[in-house]
């Protein structure tokens, strides 16, 4: 006979929660990101340039938590539209650094409006306190899976 007991238990809250919250997000995302031909994640990596700051490949890795792999195909997408270029490292030409466009300098302001809008619109049903305590309590959850993601990959 089966044990069924771990079949009728509900799941936990939080998980299903947040599931359903980047699920939302993403979509939302989509769909604000498309009005400027841009895909999600190209966003994230945008944001993480700066003109006069060229960022190395694996270190954008790092901070978007995904392997270099992945930051070099979403970079050969971004550079077909002008809006980033490649150059190797001065002191490393094994390093290949990433610059920041006058374009991608555009589309960085432009992905930064619409996470302004997509903030506006999740927080204007919520007070000043709820605010806080939901941003802090999402930052520390980010910090502490970011953490353990990173010692599994």
């Amino acid at each position: 006979m089966k044990n069924t007991s771990m079949l009728n238990k509900s799941p936990p809250g939080l998980v299903p929660s947040l599931l359903s919250i980047a699920k939302s997000t993403r979509a939302f995302l989509t769909i604000l990101l498309a009005e400027i031909e841009l895909h999600p994640g190209q966003d994230q990596l945008l944001d993480r340039l700066e003109v006069e700051s060229p960022v190395n490949v694996s270190t954008l890795a790092d901070l978007l938590a995904v392997r270099p792999s992945t930051v070099s195909k979403m970079l050969d997408r971004l550079i077909e539209r002008g809006l980033v270029s490649r150059s190797a490292n001065a002191r490393d030409a094994r390093r290949t650094m990433v610059h920041l466009t006058p374009a991608g300098l555009e589309a960085q302001g432009k992905v930064r409006e619409i996470w302004l809008k997509l903030e506006a619109d999740l927080t204007s049903a919520l007070g000043e306190e709820e605010i806080a305590i939901l941003d802090n309590s999402l930052h520390r959850a980010d910090d502490i899976l970011s953490q353990r993601l990173r010692r599994l990959r």
